[in-house]
């Protein structure tokens, strides 16, 4: 593999590691449902200190996922490539068939 395509993997890798958390998975989610949230409504959902919940999107904002924008004292987020709800997609798709073939075995 070359310097270039062991780049653009490393990317994609950074990316997914990026969303493999479940709290970060849940303000994906969130994010996608609502459009935008606060840090104090995200805290408050997900029942952690406000810290916590920022170091989760400092993540999040690193990879690219989500975006910013700072209103008065209070910092939104919003979800800045909607398409990676395509990859949840996929992710239950592959839940699904798992749990298939869980039954083929048990049957």
């Amino acid at each position: 593999m070359d310097a270039k395509t062991q780049a653009h993997y490393e990317a994609r890798a950074a990316i997914v590691k990026a969303m493999a958390h479940p709290t970060r998975l849940f303000i994906v989610d969130e994010l996608a449902r609502s459009q935008q949230k606060c840090v104090c409504e995200l805290t408050e959902m997900i029942g952690a200190d406000m810290s916590t919940v920022s170091k989760h999107l400092t993540i999040l904002k690193s990879a690219g996922i989500v975006a910013d924008a700072k209103r008065g004292s209070q910092v939104y987020y919003r979800l800045r490539v909607p398409c990676v709800l395509s990859f949840f997609g996929c992710v239950e798709l592959v839940m699904q068939s798992n749990a298939q073939q869980q039954q083929k075995l048990l049957a």
